[in-house]
């Protein structure tokens, strides 16, 4: 009988540690999916970003449906396919195509562009999104769009 009680005890606290180490993984992994949802641009290198015209303010998605993003860098779209490694806060952005219309603003989008494509990491503090080369200070930073 005394055999059975440790038994017990022991598989009461196995089940027990694994529904918390669940709970707890998933918990981590939504808050720090960046995947499905509209990020739009607030600062480069360090700045906040200067426009023209506001309604013009860059973003981009993460489509993991073929793992394909999309956006717009301000005057032009632009998009392609990435890699990310959500375990390591890990991404890669694979060069793609935009559009090449002409626009007053093109420094920054340029700069944003040439800041996605250089990101090989990311952190995500509740609504804001880091791009991240190395450790060096951030490329870029962005909201979460409602």
């Amino acid at each position: 009988m005394k055999n059975l009680h440790y038994y017990l005890s022991a598989l009461f606290l196995l089940v027990f540690l694994t529904a918390c180490k669940t709970t707890s993984t998933t918990q981590t992994q939504k808050s720090t999916d960046i995947t499905g949802k509209t990020w739009k641009l607030t600062e480069l290198n360090g700045q906040p970003i200067k426009l023209k015209n506001a309604k013009n303010n860059p973003y981009f998605k993460l489509n993991t449906e073929g793992m394909r993003y999309e956006g717009h860098a301000g005057c032009n779209g632009f998009g392609g396919t990435f890699e990310i490694r959500p375990d390591m806060m890990k991404i890669k952005f694979n060069q793609g195509m935009s559009t090449m219309m002409a626009c007053e603003d093109l420094e920054t989008e340029q700069l944003f562009t040439k800041a996605v494509l250089a990101a090989d990491n990311y952190s995500v503090n509740g609504s804001t999104l880091t791009l991240n080369k190395a450790r060096m200070a951030p490329l870029a930073k962005f909201v979460l769009q409602p």
